[in-house]
C-alpha cells in the first residue's frame, strides 16, 4: 500500500510538473527579448539553487552534500546540458516544437534503462514508444522546419543530456540512501557554477531589467527550478525510468497548446495529429504499470 501512495504522489506531481514546465516554454522565449539566453539561464539556476540551500538546514537536513560523483554528473548534464542547452535553442527555435524537440528524452531514457537498469520494456511500452515517436515527428514536421540546424541540434543534445542525468540519478537512488532534498540542491549549485562561468565568458546582450524579466526569473528560480527539479526527482525515484520519461510527453503536447493560446500559433493539421498520437501513447502507457501493480502481466 505504500507503494500504492508513493505512485499516486508521483502521478499528482506529474500533473504539476506537466503545467509548470509546459508554460515556462513560453515565458523563456519571452524572456529573451530581455537578457541573453545563458545569462538567464545561469540566473534562474544559481537563484535556484541559494532557495533549496537555504531549505535545507530550515527543513532539518544537513547542509553536507551528498557522494560528490552522482552530483556533478547530474549538475553538468541535467543542470547544464539540459537547461543551458534548452535555453539555447530557443534563441532561434520556436518555443513549442523547441520544446518538442528536447523531449526526445523519453526515447533516450527508455534506450539508457534498458541498457543500464538492466528495466525489461513491457509490449505495451513498445508500442507507446512508436505511436509517441510518430506523434512527434508529425509535431516537428521537421520538412517544413522554421528554425537552424544549430537550434534543433541543442535542442535533442539537451534532451538527451537530460535522460543520462536521469540515468545517474536512478542508479544512485538504487545503490545508496540520497537526500531528495539534498541532491538537487547540490547538483544545481554545481550547475550554476559552470553556467554562470559560461554566460560570462559569453556576455554580450546587456540586460533590461524589465517587470516582465524579473517576473519570469522569479517563476523560474521558484517554480519551474527549484520546485519542479525535486518533483521531477521524485518522480524517477518512485516511477520506473522509462514509464517516467515517456509521461512527460504531454508537456511538450501542452507547450504547443499554450503557444496557440498565448502567441496565436495554432497547431495545423499535421500537428494536430501528432498531439493526438502522443496522448494515445499516453493512455497506452498506463496500461502496463496498472496491470503490473494487480498482477495480470
Amino acid at each position: 500500500m505504500p507503494n500504492i501512495k508513493a505512485e499516486s504522489l508521483a502521478v499528482l506531481a506529474l500533473i504539476v510538473l506537466t503545467l509548470i514546465w509546459s508554460y515556462n516554454w513560453i515565458v523563456t522565449k519571452q524572456v529573451l527579448l530581455y537578457i541573453g539566453a545563458l545569462d538567464f539561464a545561469a540566473m534562474r539556476c544559481a537563484l535556484g539553487a541559494l532557495l533549496l540551500l537555504i531549505l535545507l538546514p530550515l527543513s532539518g537536513r544537513s547542509l553536507k552534500p551528498p557522494p560528490w560523483r552522482p552530483i556533478l554528473w547530474i549538475g553538468l548534464l541535467q543542470t547544464v546540458g539540459m537547461t543551458g542547452g534548452s535555453q539555447l535553442a530557443l534563441v532561434a527555435g520556436g518555443a513549442g516544437k523547441t520544446a518538442v524537440l528536447v523531449y526526445t528524452m523519453p526515447f533516450w531514457v527508455i534506450l539508457l534503462a534498458t541498457l543500464f537498469l538492466n528495466e525489461k520494456q513491457r509490449l505495451l511500452q513498445y508500442v507507446a514508444t512508436a505511436i509517441a515517436a510518430t506523434g512527434l515527428v508529425l509535431v516537428i514536421q521537421p520538412w517544413q522546419w522554421q528554425g537552424t540546424l544549430s537550434s534543433s541540434l541543442l535542442a535533442i543534445v539537451a534532451g538527451a543530456s537530460w535522460a543520462a542525468a536521469s540515468i545517474v540519478a536512478k542508479r544512485a537512488f538504487r545503490h545508496q540512501a540520497v537526500d531528495l532534498l539534498s541532491l538537487v540542491a547540490w547538483q544545481m549549485a554545481i550547475g550554476a557554477v559552470v553556467l554562470s562561468a559560461l554566460a560570462v565568458a559569453t556576455h554580450k546582450t546587456p540586460i533590461v531589467w524589465s517587470r516582465y524579466m524579473l517576473t519570469a526569473l522569479a517563476f523560474n528560480a521558484v517554480l519551474a527550478t527549484a520546485l519542479c527539479w525535486v518533483l521531477w526527482l521524485f518522480i524517477l525515484r518512485t516511477l520506473p525510468a522509462g514509464i517516467a520519461g515517456l509521461s512527460t510527453l504531454m508537456i511538450p503536447v501542452m507547450s504547443v497548446l499554450w503557444a496557440w493560446w498565448w502567441l496565436h500559433e495554432r497547431p495545423d493539421n499535421a500537428e494536430g495529429s501528432g498531439i493526438g498520437l502522443i496522448l494515445l501513447a499516453l493512455a497506452l502507457l498506463g496500461v502496463p504499470a496498472i496491470t503490473k501493480r494487480r498482477g495480470n502481466l
